[in-house]
């Protein structure tokens, strides 16, 4: 049995109708159950399971930052289920996306933040997981530009165990990519404006062709992007049962690789 960490008092955010990538979703309120740490040059969200583990798992954020309520829930939905999570502050030194920036600058904004340039972080978090929090053991989530890091880890990082990668675009697949070191789960929605299914399906064929280890894709009907994190189920009834379906989905999946 999966464990959901209490519901903080919430509010609504309308999503603002605009042509953007995604939207910052439905705004939770919550303040979350762990603790800002220094992680040598960055920063990290950092939750502790109530029993001692060795497992970790590292949450790699959108577009939004690491400060965003719905990626720190997530954080502590892992720490309820036995992990010890850490959100850590990918762009450091450099700012997240604000949902008032204007889009059109949005392709600049991200040519500064590829999330296939992300060693210097994970290095120093898979250290500080190690030294600090006594890690053997460590996978990795992402949602959305942080989908695309996690994939980017399961390519290149032979010390991850898993990963679960959330609407993750992943551009220009190409056969050392697809050579995955980890189990790796994909998680798509059928609606999603950002991700045509295209993408999606030339990404299963180019890692049904190279990849050696476990890897699954699965397509959610009738989600739209971001949902399994930005959505809140309590104020989204017609797509509860997919946002649970999604995470149970990500716990099976560490669960029987960590």
């Amino acid at each position: 049995t999966h464990v959901i960490p209490n519901t903080i008092h919430t509010s609504i955010m309308a999503n603002q109708a605009n042509p953007c990538p995604c939207d910052i979703g439905d705004r939770l309120e919550y303040e979350g159950l762990g603790q800002e740490v220094q992680i040598e040059h960055t920063n990290g969200y950092v939750v502790r399971p109530s029993a001692p583990s060795d497992k970790a798992i590292i949450v790699i954020h959108d577009i939004y930052g690491w400060h965003l309520p719905n990626t720190r829930y997530m954080a502590d939905l892992l720490a309820a289920n036995g992990y010890i999570a850490v959100c850590a502050d990918f762009y450091p030194g450099k700012g997240s996306w604000n949902p008032s920036d204007p889009w059109d600058k949005f392709q600049e904004w991200l040519a500064d933040r590829l999330p296939t340039n992300i060693n210097k972080e994970v290095d120093a978090i898979l250290r500080y997981l190690k030294e600090q929090c006594g890690a053997k053991h460590v996978g990795v989530i992402g949602f959305c530009w942080g989908g695309a890091a996690t994939h980017y880890l399961a390519s290149n990082y032979s010390e991850i165990k898993a990963g679960v990668s959330f609407y993750g675009i992943i551009r220009n697949i190409d056969d050392n990519s697809a050579m995955l070191k980890s189990p790796t789960l994909y998680i798509y929605a059928e609606n999603d404006d950002y991700i045509p299914l295209d993408k999606v399906k030339a990404l299963e064929a180019k890692l049904k062709e190279k990849c050696s280890v476990d890897y699954q894709l699965k397509i959610f009907p009738g989600q739209t992007h971001g949902f399994a994190h930005r959505k809140r189920e309590d104020v989204n009834p017609q797509d509860k049962s997919s946002i649970q379906e999604a995470r149970t989905d990500m716990l099976n999946w560490l669960n029987k690789y960590m």
